[in-house]
């Protein structure tokens, strides 16, 4: 276990060290030019994004802002890098481009207004379509034609957003809600004037849970199809599409767990238009990428929906948080560990991208814990530092809902393991991976049933000797962090503390202030308003039980979050301050988190400092 402040080699910590060392993620690369790739990286102390010629070598840095860049996309001839340019991660701002090789940045979508982005796809021949949200508008998308003004194709208060545009630049792919089932999305395919080409709807209007994705269009010209996810046999997974012809064909991938593909791209030289005989490589439509999340792990497959042939394609135990086929046929991806910090590899058996300088410390892998819960087993994620147990705990909930955790390097767990902590994760109902019912169940209860599954783990987390029950810490981020306060209010027994980062605080209030999107998430879970529902928003809402808050809670939020806003924060800490409940609030210049890693560490030796004094534990518990 590593000293507090020396690290195994020097006098910075290794728990600092996970967070300074560089890190790449994984590139993403033109489709005409592959050899022309934009990714993204910290090493210059926030993340930003960067410019890579794979002919050359040649690394650049493209954005430079205070608070970090991520959101980038290259022009499929890899000329163009374009941008999200916001206000301090506000989520609310205008799409810029540069030049790949480097110069001014110019306004990318002249015409249009701010706005929270919604999707964007780049034709080939400088098409551009853009979707949009605001609070005054809804969702609209706009097509931008170069030398011409924006004209709009689509316009509705509830969510949508562009999926993908065809090779061709003929067909557009949009997911929507209209339908008002915001965890549920419909397909529409659109002609570039607006009209509509054919509609997928597993929905039903509405009245059925079943939810589309769209995968991609086929990579060849004049190939209408398209890969969509759905969830018709309980989970995700992919089938084609023809939206011209409404053909649908079925994949049969026996995998467990969800799973996700995409296109193998169009070799270079590869013939323009689909071959009229049976595919000979993947390029030409004949080859899937397929991602297989099962219980918190990843695998990769290469499948041939002709023959239905799936072969692995080798990667070690742990995660892959992405992945893509490369045209020479090989497939790079992001893969990391628990215990091993991440890599970009190639199943070429390379590395990637390797940034130079320090390197992260391992950590300790994790250990699965299946609990049985009110709502069936339940999955959880255990680390834990050397020595006997039992240890101060922290439960370390994630965001989404719709997410999970999994076997992947984190260095906010590893931090604590250092310090002396167990860290158990929970993937509580409502998170990923586990099935469309598992996802679901929390809807209306929303909050209620994730901390049932949460405090099924921290008993057995108890009674299995892991954990010491004096010393439990909840704590989690966004989701996670409404968790946490909603947790210390309506469990105010089971905690000796809470750290809650840019939480959910007061439901109703954060209803109103957030972006529209959220409004629409938030009227699928709770089913209406805060004024159509108002009963089961003030079950869900921490400020309902603020009054039984026992334990000392540590929160911190961002002032420009546009997901949960820094006013219902400030309702939930003045009735903190009212009653003298012992509490911390850090509020930072930043959106929902921050991108700035110094930022990163300073927070999370705030939230050390805040549990080492109030458990009275030093450094190992």
């Amino acid at each position: 276990m590593t000293d507090d402040t020396t690290g195994s080699s020097g006098s910075v910590p290794d728990w600092e060290k996970r967070f300074r060392a560089p890190r790449v993620g994984l590139p993403d690369w033109a489709e005409d030019a592959p050899d022309r790739s934009l990714f993204v990286s910290n090493a210059t102390g926030t993340y930003e994004l960067y410019a890579w010629d794979r002919t050359t070598g040649g690394q650049r840095q493209a954005t430079d802002r205070p608070n970090g860049t991520t959101d980038g996309l290259l022009s499929p001839d890899g000329e163009w890098i374009w941008w999200f340019n916001d206000t301090d991660g506000d989520e609310f701002g205008v799409w810029l481009r540069q030049p790949f090789g480097g110069g001014a940045d110019e306004p990318a979508t002249p015409g249009l207004e701010p706005s929270y982005p919604a999707g964007l796809a780049l034709g080939r021949d400088g098409t551009a379509v853009v979707g949009r949200s605001t609070d005054e508008d809804g969702s609209t998308i706009h097509v931008l034609r170069p030398g011409a003004e924006p004209v709009e194709i689509y316009r509705h208060r509830e969510s949508a957003g562009v999926a993908d545009l065809s090779r061709d630049g003929t067909l557009i792919a949009m997911e929507h809600t209209e339908h008002g089932d915001a965890m549920h999305s419909a397909l529409r395919v659109l002609r570039l004037d607006g009209s509509v080409v054919a509609e997928l709807d597993d929905t039903k209007g509405g009245t059925t849970e079943l939810g589309l994705s769209c995968l991609g269009f086929s990579p060849l010209d004049g190939d209408s199809r398209m890969l969509v996810g759905h969830q018709r046999s309980g989970r995700w997974e992919p089938m084609i599409w023809d939206p011209l012809t409404g053909e649908e064909t079925a994949l049969a991938i026996e995998l467990p767990g969800d799973i996700e593909a995409e296109w193998f791209p169009r070799p270079p030289g590869a013939g323009a238009s689909r071959p009229a005989g049976a595919p000979a490589d993947g390029g030409d439509g004949s080859a899937l990428l397929i991602e297989q999340s099962h219980q918190a792990r990843s695998r990769l497959w290469r499948y041939e929906p002709a023959t239905h042939e799936l072969l692995p394609l080798e990667t070690p135990p742990g995660t892959v948080s992405g992945a893509t086929a490369r045209p020479d046929g090989s497939v790079e991806y992001l893969w990391s560990s628990a215990a091993l910090p991440p890599v970009v590899r190639s199943t070429t058996g390379r590395t990637v991208l390797d940034p130079p300088g320090m390197k992260a410390p391992n950590s300790v892998p994790v250990t699965d814990a299946w609990v049985e819960g009110p709502g069936g087993r339940v999955h959880a994620l255990v680390q834990q530092p050397e020595g006997e147990g039992p240890f101060p705990t922290v439960f370390d909930i994630h965001g989404g809902p719709t997410w999970h955790d999994s076997d992947a390097f984190a260095a906010g767990p590893a931090a604590w393991v250092d310090h002396g902590f167990a860290v158990v994760r929970v993937n509580y109902r409502g998170s990923t991976g586990y099935g469309r019912a598992w996802t679901d169940a929390l809807k209306h209860r929303v909050g209620l049933i994730e901390l049932e599954d949460i405090a099924a783990v921290r008993d057995w987390a108890v009674e299995s000797g892991l954990a010491d029950p004096d010393r439990l810490v909840l704590a989690g981020g966004s989701w996670g962090g409404y968790l946490t306060l909603l947790g210390l209010g309506t469990q105010p027994e089971a905690w000796a503390l809470g750290l809650a980062a840019v939480p959910v605080a007061d439901y109703v209030t954060a209803y109103h202030d957030e972006m529209e999107a959220l409004k629409a998430m938030d009227r699928t879970l709770l089913g209406g308003s805060p004024e159509e529902v108002p009963e089961r928003f003030a079950a869900s809402s921490p400020l309902t039980y603020v009054d039984r808050v026992r334990a000392p809670v540590y929160i911190s939020a961002g002032v420009n979050d546009p997901r949960c806003p820094i006013r219902q924060v400030e309702n939930y800490v003045q009735r903190l301050a009212d009653r003298g409940a012992p509490h911390e609030v850090y509020r930072y210049d930043a959106g929902h988190g921050s991108l700035v890693v110094e930022e990163r560490i300073k927070q999370l030796r705030l939230e050390i400092d805040f549990a080492e004094r109030h458990l009275k534990t030093g450094n190992g518990g």
